[in-house]
């Protein structure tokens, strides 16, 4: 397999297409499937054992929800 190069992409979406993704996340994870996604060009297949968590960062008046996705392809 291609070892694939670095990437650190946020790409922003309008309200309806960010609901939208995460009904199909929500839906493939309740399945036990794997999550498949296009960001900026590149689709990402994110496996049914990936792990989950939600980070919350604040920095002066900004405040930050992250939902995280995070596995490994060993």
């Amino acid at each position: 397999m291609d070892k694939k190069s670095d990437r650190d992409i946020e790409k922003v979406y309008s309200t309806s297409e960010f609901v939208a993704k995460l009904r199909r996340l929500a839906d493939a994870l309740e399945a036990g499937e794997r999550f498949e996604i296009q960001v900026a060009g590149e689709r990402v297949y994110v496996p049914a054992r990936a792990e989950f968590n939600v980070e919350h960062e604040r920095e002066g008046d900004e405040e930050e929800i992250e939902f995280q996705l995070k596995w490994s392809h060993s």
